[in-house]
């Protein structure tokens, strides 16, 4: 099987609508599976290419501002 067989494969099974996609419609199944699917692979290549992806490392008291008891 061949690069390209397999690709087409993929995009063939890809391009059966989600029922979200389904219920909203699409042109063009076939090229809409092969955007998603190109997409898809560019991300898997580089985790950093999706937009807003940001990647913060911060502990839990970074992140809430602790509330202080009455006195």
């Amino acid at each position: 099987m061949s690069h390209e067989q397999s690709d087409q494969e993929r995009v063939e099974s890809r391009a059966h609508l989600l029922p979200e996609e389904a219920a909203v419609g699409s042109d063009d199944p076939q090229a809409q599976a092969d955007a998603i699917l190109t997409e898809s692979d560019i991300r898997e290549e580089d985790r950093n290419v999706a937009p807003d992806t940001v990647l913060e490392h911060r502990t839990s008291d970074q992140t809430a501002t602790p509330i202080e008891p009455p006195d």
